[in-house]
This record gives C-alpha cells, structure tokens and sequence, in this order.
C-alpha cells in the first residue's frame, strides 16, 4: 500500500477514534500519532511520546483494530514507534505557534495590562485559587458527566443546572471543578461577580457578625449583601453546616435570594442532602433542585494520565512503569495521588536524581507500608488503648467513651490502609457517610487537640511497630 493510501486511511481511522475515545484518551495518545507505511496489513504508527507505544498497547490497541476494521472492513494490525524526528518538527511547530500567540499577544498589550488589571482585582474579590482551572482537569470515567455539567454552568450561568450541587468523597476534585467555573466566568464574563467560600469560613465570618457590639446590625447587613449581591455563589464543603441552626436559616435565606433573582449557585459536600444530619427539609429541597452529580475516585488509567500531566507540567520525564507504581498504590483520591507524585519528585530534585522506579519505591515504601495492617488489628489497639472492646465498636452503643474511641479507629482504618469508606463501613456495622463524619471530626479536633493528637500517633506507631 502506498503511503498516501496509508495516510488517507489513518485520516479516516482517527475520525472515527475521536467518536469513541475520551478527550483525555484521544487528544494526548491518538491525535499526535502519524502513519509512516503500512505493510503485509501492518500499519507503522509514528508518534511523538516516548510512552505512547506503551500506553497505546495496554489501553487503546482493540479500538484502534476495530476502527481499522470499521473504516476499511479489513482487518488491519498496528505497532506503535517513537520516531525522534517526527518529535523533533512536532515541537518545532509547537514552538512556532507559540511564538505567533506571543506576537498577536503583544500587540494588544496595552488592552490586556487594563484588562488583566480588573481581573486581578475580580480573582481577589472572588476567592479563587489561580492553579484551579478547567485546563488543568484530568477528566476520567470517574468526572466526566460531573465535568460537563461545570462546564454547561460556566458557559452558561443560571440557564439550566441551578444550582448545582458536585458530591464524593473528600480529595476527588470537588474543589478543583467548582473554582474552574468560577475562573472560567471571570475570564469570559468578567461583567458577573464571582464569590467562592468554604462552608467553615462561611460559619466563622457569621459568628463575628453577630457578636455584641453597637454596630452589630450594621456589621450583619454587610455580611448579608456580601454573598447576597453576586451572580455566582460558589459555596464548599456544604456539609459542615450540619447542626448550626443559625448557618442554616442563613443559607437558607441567602439561596433563596440569589434563586429568586436568577443567580447561579455551586455547590460541593462529601455527602448527599439526605445523608446530611439534621438538614431541615426546606434546605434539603434547595439543595436537590437543580441537578446533583458525583465524583467517584479515579480509575487506573486516569489516575495514570494525572501523574503524567503533572510531570509535564514539571518537564519531568519518567518511564510509565513509575506512574504505574504510584497508581497502583494510591487508589483512593487524586490528593493522596498528588502527593505521592509531588514527594517522589521533590526527592528527585533535591538529590539530582532521575524519576526511576527504584527511587520511588525507595521513597514511598508502598511494600512495607502495606504488610497488612488489618482493621482488626486496628480496633483492637485503639479498643485496649481507650479500655473499650471491638464488639462495642460495631454496637448500635453511642455512650461517649465509645463513641469517641470509634472515630479514632474510623479515622486511624483510613489512614493506615488503602481501604476505601465502603470497606470500613462494612467493617463497623455503619452507614457510610458516619465513617465520613468520624474521619473529618478527628482529623479536624487533632488540630486543635494536642492531647489527642499525640493518642492517636501512639497507637499508629504502636500498629506500625
């Protein structure tokens, strides 16, 4: 087959993949790929990733037979090649294009100081953090109607999905994609007022509100118009409203204000409305109106290309069996991921090393960190250390000293394994969003509570010997 026949075939082939791959699967692997000759019904695929021939080949080779298969109703086998040239004239043209955005760029340099000016000013008012952006998403099965959904209400504020209220677990991204709407209307509709606040902030700055004072009226109307003269409310970690009455009356008020007046609101929480203890109904009913969506943790492959584009981010190169390794053994959110990645690399810098394999176990230590700490051998230390047993633990008991001392072995079963709150749950005879809520009271008392911070490193310790 002549190599113009080859290349109008590939042509047809990567129309077709786009139809059926992701984004995050097709734009970095598929799309920078090139066809150099295809013989015996072989195509040589060329492309500019040294990891793309692995990739392709455990993740991506039976779509690609198939769309071969598809487009021609022959079937055709494929190998993958790096081809140093071919990456060298892909960065050159890159390089190109990037010097002629910088030229189109300094030519309006004048507008764009103005410009840029008021968007500070706008980034500052709305409390958003700059890394947070919908470029810097790595989109899997796991986010990826969540990610549709922001990106609808980005584009298109108080039209349909309002509010919108983003739930899972903590450390998927919540945070990420509610402050990437938020960056996003700055930046394209910088006539909106953007404002981000976490629920605990939120709850602070209303408690000096109303304390005594003669100019407390003065001082709670301001707090009021604050949250209440915007047009994207962006509000996080919802759930810490739970049991303060007057947070609640609040909110209440305040969505119903930005509601009635067509106002767009974001919403995250680690739970859904109704596993929220103590919501009243008519909060609950604000909070379900609109559209609900969840993000659950991320899968091999996604947890994959998020180690990979933050190494690119970094100019780090590293061979996949790396990212690999770190995705193996940090399952359960993108945070602990992140991590992982960030501790390997700062000890990679520090040391002048190279991103390897063996200096990643090194570091991380997965294998003797998982020698199998089993919940059991959990509950049962922190049951000897508090004086209670592990069969109280999974009683319906809700005396204090248990209790107490279940949050403790909830928190330390999430700490010290790789299991996710399901798995604990099933353990303890609970529900799962009172794992959740036992996990975040010590991890947040333990900031506050130097007594039983040092209780529960001593039974760490004593588990991991």
């Amino acid at each position: 087959m002549d190599i113009l026949e080859a290349k109008r075939i590939w042509a047809e082939v990567k129309n077709e993949l786009r139809t059926v791959l992701p984004d995050h699967a097709f734009y970095p692997w598929v799309n920078e790929m090139d066809v150099s000759g295809c013989v015996d019904g072989k195509f040589t695929l060329i492309t500019v990733h040294a990891m793309a021939p692995q990739i392709i080949r455990q993740n991506y080779y039976n779509k690609i037979v198939e769309a071969f298969k598809k487009v021609t109703g022959k079937d055709y086998d494929f190998s993958v090649m790096y081809d140093d040239e071919f990456a060298k004239k892909y960065e050159k043209a890159k390089k190109k294009e990037s010097l002629k955005l910088k030229r189109t760029v300094a030519l309006e340099e004048d507008d764009e100081n103005s410009a840029m000016s008021n968007l500070a000013q706008m980034q500052s008012f709305a409390n958003l953090n700059l890394k947070y952006k919908f470029e810097n998403f790595v989109v899997g099965d796991n986010s990826e109607f969540t990610y549709a959904l922001a990106q609808n209400v980005a584009h298109n504020p108080a039209k349909k999905y309002n509010p919108l209220f983003i739930y899972g677990a903590p450390g998927l991204g919540k945070t990420h994609i509610m402050q990437a709407i938020g960056h996003y209307i700055i930046f394209n509709k910088p006539k909106l007022r953007v404002k981000y606040i976490k629920t605990e902030e939120y709850v602070n700055e209303l408690i000096k509100s109303i304390q005594k004072g003669t100019d407390r009226n003065c001082k709670m109307e301001s707090f009021r118009q604050k949250y209440r003269n915007v047009d994207v409310l962006l509000i996080d970690d919802i759930q810490f409203i739970e049991s303060k009455k007057r947070t609640m009356d609040e909110i209440f008020h305040t969505f119903d204000s930005l509601l009635n007046k067509n106002k767009q609101i974001v919403i995250t929480s680690d739970r859904l409305p109704s596993e929220i203890p103590t919501l009243p109904a008519r909060l609950q009913s604000r909070f379900e109106m609109g559209i609900m969506t969840e993000i659950t943790a991320p899968d091999f492959e996604t947890r994959v290309a998020i180690l990979q584009n933050l190494a690119e981010q970094d100019g780090i190169e590293a061979d996949f069996k790396v990212f690999e390794y770190i995705a193996n053994n940090f399952v359960n959110n993108v945070r602990e991921l992140e991590g992982a990645y960030n501790k390997v690399s700062a000890y990679a810098a520090f040391s002048k090393s190279a991103l390897t394999l063996d200096l990643v176990k090194k570091v991380l230590k997965c294998e003797s960190k998982k020698q199998d700490i089993t919940f059991d051998e959990i509950a049962k230390a922190v049951a000897d250390y508090y004086g209670v047993t592990v069969e109280d633990f999974k009683s319906p008991s809700r005396g204090q000293k248990i209790s107490n001392a279940r949050h403790v072995a909830v928190y330390l079963s999430r700490e010290v394994t790789d299991k996710s709150f399901e798995l604990i749950a099933k353990y303890f005879n609970k529900k799962h969003p009172t794992m959740l809520y036992s996990y975040d009271k010590i991890k947040k008392d333990m900031k506050n509570n130097q007594e039983l911070e040092r209780s529960v490193n001593e039974i760490k310790k004593s588990l991991r010997g």
